[in-house]
C-alpha cells in the first residue's frame, strides 16, 4: 500500500463525503446498544502482558515496556513472559492461570498478548470469563489472539481490539517508517478512544463497491476455520466481516473461503474486508491454481450485493492498523476507495 494512499484523519477524508447511488446496509438498533465497549484507558492506566499462544523472550521486554510507558500507560508482565514449553509460552495450566489472573486483576485495565503463533485455542476453554462479564476490560492482539476476539465476540458481546502485539515493538520506534509508526500509535488511539477510528485505502479495481453499517469482526482465516463448530465460532450475522492470512499456498486459502461459504458465514453480512494476505508458492509450479486471490474471493461472494474491499490495511504486515472488534462501523467501498469509519 503507498503510504500516501493511507489517511488517518476525518479532514483528510472530507473529499470522500458524497456517495451517491449506493446500495445501504443498516443495522437494528437493538443490536447496537447491547454491545458492550469496556472502559477507555487513562494515562498511567495498567496494560497486562501475557503470552497465551507462543513464547515470548525475556529480552524482548524493554521494547514492550518502552511502547507501553510511550503511549502513557504502565506495564505489568505476567508469569508466562519468559516462560517456554516448546512453542507455548508456558504450560496450558501456565497460560490460561496468567490469562485468568490478569483478567480478575482489577488494577489491569487491559490484556495485550505478547504474540501469537499458536496455543489460544488450548486454553481457551481453561479460563473464567463470569469476571469479565461484568467487568469487562479491553483484549489486545491478532493472528492466533483470534480465538479470543471471536469467542468473546460471539460470547459475551463485549469488543476487543485487533492490533499489533508486543513482539512487533522495535526499540528504535523513531527509525520505522511513518506508516508503521501509525499503526503501532493507533492502539493507543483505540485503547484512549481519543478519536473515532477512520481508515481509508486506495481503490482496486476488484472492489464490490456499496455502503454497510454493522459491527466489525474478523481475524486470522485459518483460525476463524479451525473455530467453525464449536462455541467460539465466529457470528457473522448483520456484520462487517474481515479476513487477513500469511504465507499460505492458494490452495489453502481456497479451502478456508469455501468452508465460510458453506457454512453460510457469507449468507447475511453486510460487508466483507480482505486485509493482507500473503501467498506461499507451491513447491511444484504444476501445483499452482490458476486463479489469482480476487478470483477466489469474488467467486465466492457473485451471488451477493454486500461490498467487498481489497489490501485494507490489517495483518501479518506493517500496515496492521488496529480495529475494535464487535464495535460498529461503517464501510463505505466507492470509486475513490474505501473508508471504513466507526460509527
Amino acid at each position: 500500500m503507498q503510504r500516501k494512499k493511507f489517511l488517518h484523519n476525518a479532514a483528510a477524508l472530507a473529499t470522500f463525503s458524497f456517495l451517491p447511488n449506493i446500495k445501504t446496509g443498516k443495522v437494528d438498533e437493538d443490536e447496537h446498544s447491547n454491545i458492550i465497549i469496556p472502559p477507555y484507558l487513562k494515562k498511567g492506566d495498567t496494560i497486562g502482558v501475557t503470552s497465551p499462544s507462543g513464547y515470548f523472550k525475556t529480552d524482548e521486554i524493554i521494547e514492550a515496556k518502552t511502547q507501553i510507558e510511550r503511549w502513557g500507560f504502565k506495564a505489568q508482565f505476567g508469569k508466562t513472559i519468559g516462560l517456554r514449553s516448546g512453542t507455548f509460552g508456558g504450560s496450558d495450566e501456565e497460560r490460561a492461570a496468567d490469562f485468568q489472573a490478569m483478567l480478575d486483576d482489577e488494577n489491569i485495565k487491559a490484556i495485550m498478548c505478547a504474540r501469537g503463533g499458536y496455543g489460544a485455542v488450548r486454553v481457551i476453554d481453561k479460563i473464567d470469563f463470569s469476571n469479565f462479564r461484568s467487568h469487562p476490560k479491553w483484549i489486545i492482539g491478532f493472528s492466533d489472539a483470534t480465538v479470543f476476539h471471536t469467542h468473546i465476540a460471539t460470547n459475551f458481546r463485549v469488543a476487543t481490539l485487533h492490533s499489533k502485539m508486543c513482539n512487533s515493538f522495535p526499540l528504535n520506534f523513531d527509525a520505522l517508517p511513518l506508516i508503521q509508526q501509525q499503526a503501532i500509535n493507533s492502539i493507543s488511539d483505540a485503547l484512549s478512544n481519543r478519536v473515532k477510528m477512520k481508515y481509508d485505502t486506495a481503490f482496486s479495481e476488484f472492489n464490490k463497491q456499496g455502503i454497510a453499517e454493522g459491527r466489525i469482526v474478523g481475524g486470522n482465516l485459518r483460525t476463524i476455520e479451525n473455530l467453525s463448530g464449536t462455541k467460539s465460532e465466529i457470528n457473522t450475522k448483520d456484520k462487517i466481516l474481515f479476513i487477513e492470512e500469511v504465507d499460505e499456498y492458494l490452495y489453502n486459502i481456497d479451502r478456508m473461503l469455501w468452508n465460510l461459504k458453506r457454512a453460510g458465514k457469507f449468507n447475511h453480512i453486510k460487508g466483507l474486508i480482505i486485509g493482507g494476505i500473503s501467498i506461499k508458492k507451491q513447491p511444484n509450479p504444476d501445483d499452482e491454481l490458476n486463479l489469482s486471490l480476487y478470483d477466489l474471493v469474488l467467486e465466492k461472494v457473485k451471488e451477493y450485493d454486500f461490498p467487498v474491499c481489497f489490501n485494507f490495511p490489517v495483518g501479518h504486515q506493517i500496515a496492521n492498523f488496529a480495529l475494535k472488534c464487535n464495535v460498529h462501523h461503517r464501510l463505505s467501498v466507492i470509486s475513490e476507495g474505501t473508508i471504513l469509519e466507526e460509527i
